[in-house]
């Protein structure tokens, strides 16, 4: 399948559909809006869902299936924030604070670009390690620390504490979700696990589709404030998962893994958190200027991953593999 093929494939895979719907309610003024109670039990099912899936696939995958993609995992996860955070100070000039704040953001993960990915493959038949939500939750600690302790170590009068945000990741619904999730899909038995899968595994598309109505809705408020951050770093927003998404492909193909586990990989290294990053972040660096980093993540790199990054990296994954 070409690219222009599989990028018309993506544009009218439903949860893609439901994202566009968002934004558009949002362009004509509409009236739709989810109650913030449902927000929160759609993002609980799903960061649930993604944990117990991927704690089911660890109970079956080896230690030796398991290490090089962790301690790829780990070091990807640590270099990003660094590469990131020096081509911003030295491209744009941009201060330490929201250096670190973009650095944060861009070397961690996007958990709703890792669903989509997820559905986009299952659409195009495409087998993958059924482990990669364990990689995704490992991925999502090293860039907030690495990032909060580049801020520490370069601003002389930092009273920033690494610590107190390394407690906020740890502690937030995100990692606290994804790790029951694992941990109950691993050490549960099989029959255990085909009791909950009726809940879990099965609405799982429909939920994404749901939870993207919503995230388009909000995704929209933010592509209007596109404007107010630059040119420049619009256009780094488009760039950067681009370029790290490349490489993630050849890390995941040098590694052994399969096609889908590294257009998978590719879409983690691309992807821009926007909710366990700007937690961390709200606490290690308050002067970081959220109108940068939420408005480049959420209003930027996350509609071009979900609309053109996702066949973009599949493309490339065809042609290296």
């Amino acid at each position: 399948m070409d690219s222009l093929s599989l990028l018309g494939a993506n544009l009218l895979s439903p949860p893609v559909i439901a994202f566009a719907t968002g934004i558009v309610a949002v362009w004509v003024r509409s009236d739709l809006k989810f109650p913030d109670q449902v927000y929160q039990v759609l993002t609980i099912y799903l960061l649930l869902a993604i944990g117990f899936k991927g704690g089911s696939a660890l109970a079956d995958a080896s230690f030796s299936q398991l290490a090089m993609p962790l301690l790829a995992t780990l070091a990807i996860g640590s270099l990003i924030p660094v590469g990131v955070f020096y081509a911003l100070r030295l491209t744009m000039r941009m201060n330490i604070s929201n250096s670190a704040a973009m650095a944060a953001h861009y070397g961690s993960v996007s958990a709703v670009t890792f669903m989509a990915c997820l559905a986009f493959l299952d659409n195009q038949s495409v087998t993958y390690e059924k482990f990669m939500p364990a990689v995704m939750a490992v991925m999502e600690i090293p860039a907030i620390f690495v990032a909060i302790l580049l801020a520490k170590i370069l601003k002389k009068d930092s009273n920033l504490s690494i610590g107190a945000s390394i407690h906020e990741v740890l502690s937030g619904k995100s990692f606290i979700l994804l790790g029951c999730g694992l941990f109950a899909g691993g050490v549960c038995s099989e029959h255990a696990r085909e009791l909950v899968n009726p809940f879990l595994v099965t609405p799982f598309f429909g939920v994404l589709m749901l939870f993207l109505l919503e995230m388009g809705l909000v995704a929209g408020e933010k592509v209007k404030d596109a404007g107010k951050i630059g040119f420049s770093l619009a256009l780094f927003a488009i760039i950067a998962p681009i370029i790290n998404g490349t490489i993630g492909i050849f890390i995941g193909f040098v590694i052994g893994l399969s096609q889908g586990g590294s257009v998978i990989f590719a879409i983690l290294t691309a992807s821009a958190s926007y909710i366990a990053a700007p937690a961390a972040v709200r606490i290690a660096l308050p002067e970081a200027n959220p109108g940068i980093y939420v408005t480049a993540s959420l209003g930027i790199t996350f509609p071009f991953n979900l609309v053109f990054g996702i066949p973009l990296y599949f493309s490339i994954s065809q042609w290296v593999f």
